[in-house]
């Protein structure tokens, strides 16, 4: 990353978009007309702030644009950055919006003759096949992953499998599906995620961004 260049923080599409906007404007943020048009299929937008862009991609890609440089900052959710545990990135703080939880599901029908503290060899259907490796293993369970990037609740009633790992807010998807949470994995939210190098190269310009960032947080929570 050359110094000269400006900066380019990387946002999520989709729901943590409305909720992070506030935030910009509290950390004195000010994006482009277009930034707020729906239907816009513009990607990068220029902001108040000389030297400063905003780029929009998929919440599952903000992690890899930063990791590799492509951005600077970014905003991404805590399942990302465990899926994609980058050395490269840094995430020094939790924006306190996107909550949710990561858990593991399956048919109520099921429950009652289940106990998950038995399991010795699981197949789960997920979009986080790292992540829910990593957390059977923890365990000493073996979990065989089938790899999804959506429709996860399918997964059950379709015999693809009989449970699932995925982002759980209100519960209300599950239950139209006859689907239950039985075990936790972690706990989610967005957070503002660096570049290690670029931290290095120019402390003092994301160190800046890093505390104009935590004082919106601290403002909005006051």
């Amino acid at each position: 990353m050359d110094s000269a260049d400006g900066l380019v923080l990387a946002l999520p599409k989709g729901r943590i978009l409305k909720e992070v906007t506030p935030l910009l404007g509290r950390a004195g943020i000010e994006p482009e007309p277009a930034f707020a048009d729906g239907k816009s299929r513009q990607l990068r937008f220029s902001t108040n702030v000389k030297g400063l862009s905003i780029v929009c991609v998929r919440s599952f890609d903000v992690a890899t644009f930063v990791a590799f440089g492509a951005a600077h900052m970014g905003v991404a959710g805590s399942d990302v950055l465990m899926e994609f545990d980058y050395p490269e990135n840094y995430a020094p703080l939790d924006l306190g919006i996107g909550r949710c939880r990561l858990m593991i599901a399956e048919p109520a029908d099921m429950v009652d003759s289940d106990d998950p503290a038995r399991w010795s060899h699981i197949a789960v259907a997920t979009k986080y096949p790292e992540s829910t490796r990593r957390h059977f293993a923890a365990r000493g369970v073996q979990a065989e992953c089938i790899k999804l990037n959506g429709s996860m609740e399918l997964a059950p009633a379709l015999g693809l499998s009989r449970r699932i790992v995925d982002l759980v807010d209100t519960g209300r998807t599950l239950k139209a599906n006859g689907l239950v949470e039985v075990e936790h994995i972690a706990d989610v939210s967005s957070r503002l995620v660096v570049n290690r190098a670029a931290l290095k190269t120019r402390p003092e310009e994301i160190g800046g961004w890093i505390d104009r960032f935590r004082e919106a947080v601290d403002g909005a929570q006051a």
